[in-house]
């Protein structure tokens, strides 16, 4: 066997068996396997150095563990430490526990109990101590009368294809009347990015927004058909006239973490883009008319007219509606046409203008997509 295939086949096996940081406690069956494998490295011609690189070990440690020919087994865990002498006895242990646990302390954290014993002249221990001791008794539970924080987990969806998944949200129109304003109500395809419905109106109802997700899901066709409605964790979202209106139409209400709003980034680009336009009016607007017929031309143009950088620079109705790999097709033959006739102006392939397969509410991981592909074949 040469030299490079020897500490190939050396890593692959030393991977397979001893992976692990450095420091580890390693068995000794473990240490016999490098042993040998690294014995087999140098008898082929392997540096020792290099050998013990490729199990991620260096070579005082191969030397101490065949120290006086044979292998030596892991001392540490034998090793008899010396007691700390900070440490706690165990009654003064007795005694943080009977303290903190008594009425006056019951209810309050470690970081309120240590100063409070200050001013009475006593110190027991300190904050983080009392707390590991509380912890190493289980007894480290939430001592105020708050709820224990709750972990929420992200949430992420995947739309392939139009009419999957849907962001709304609700934003405020300034009105010419300060301290005024009108509500839009916007529902947006996740994957298209089209405005699929839109309502203004002077106040935040919950029978507004009824209104409104009955009215888009049967102009888009889809009633009764799978569908995730996401949005933030606003009053007309959560309202239970709402929520049983989506249970009544089939719909999946998702909801963005609390006071994360970046768990709804569609809607709220789309609302920068709105309100960032030349064209806005940011003087207000009149009536709830004039904002009504505002909008309408927004939508029209936003929906039909503006290229969107999101879904590689095609209009939402485009990407919604199907059109989008026939116009595809026409720019990448216009762009190899043009390098055909032109070849030293292109240094590399032409521009990449692939669709993307999916749209992602979140991050995802690729392990997460693969399994939601599979199981929405």
């Amino acid at each position: 066997m040469s030299r490079n295939s020897c500490l190939t086949s050396l890593k692959k096996k030393g991977k397979r068996d001893l992976g692990g940081p450095r420091g580890r406690l390693i068995s000794d069956s473990d240490r016999i396997t490098a042993v040998e494998l690294i014995n087999e490295a140098r008898h082929n011609g392997a540096r020792l150095k290099t050998a013990c690189k490729e199990l991620d070990i260096t070579d005082r440690t191969y030397q101490r563990w065949t120290n006086e020919g044979s292998i030596i087994s892991d001392q540490r865990p034998l090793v008899k430490r010396p007691t700390p002498k900070n440490k706690l006895s165990q009654e003064e242990r007795c005694e943080v526990l009977k303290t903190v646990n008594s009425p006056e302390f019951a209810d309050l954290v470690p970081a309120q109990i240590v100063p409070k014993l200050a001013e009475q002249g006593k110190y027991l221990a300190s904050e983080s101590t009392i707390h590991r001791i509380l912890r190493e008794e289980k007894m480290n539970t939430h001592r105020s009368r708050t709820k224990t924080p709750v972990k929420r987990e992200v949430p992420t969806h995947i739309a392939t294809k139009s009419n999957q998944v849907w962001t709304w949200d609700i934003t405020w129109l300034n009105a010419a009347i300060k301290g005024q304003y009108y509500k839009l109500y916007l529902i947006l395809d996740m994957f298209s990015r089209l405005i699929v419905g839109y309502e203004v109106w002077e106040s935040e109802k919950a029978e507004y927004a009824e209104h409104l997700i009955k009215r888009t899901t049967l102009s888009q066709g889809i009633s009764g058909k799978p569908l995730i409605l996401h949005s933030d964790n606003g009053s007309p979202m959560k309202a239970a006239t709402f929520l049983s209106t989506l249970e009544k139409l089939g719909v999946q209400g998702s909801f963005s973490r609390p006071r994360v709003s970046n768990d709804n980034p569609y809607s709220e680009s789309l609302f920068k883009t709105m309100k960032y336009r030349p064209k806005y009016p940011f003087k207000g607007f009149s009536s709830l008319e004039e904002a009504r017929k505002w909008v309408q031309k927004f939508v029209h143009w936003y929906n039909t007219k503006h290229l969107h950088s999101g879904i590689k620079f095609l209009t939402p109705y485009q990407r919604h509606y199907g059109l989008d790999k026939e116009i595809m097709k026409k720019r990448i033959k216009t762009y190899e046409e043009a390098k055909s006739r032109n070849p030293q102006r292109w240094s590399k392939n032409i521009r990449d203008w692939s669709l993307p397969k999916y749209v992602a509410l979140n991050p995802i991981k690729e392990t997460e997509l693969k399994d939601y592909m599979v199981q929405n074949k």
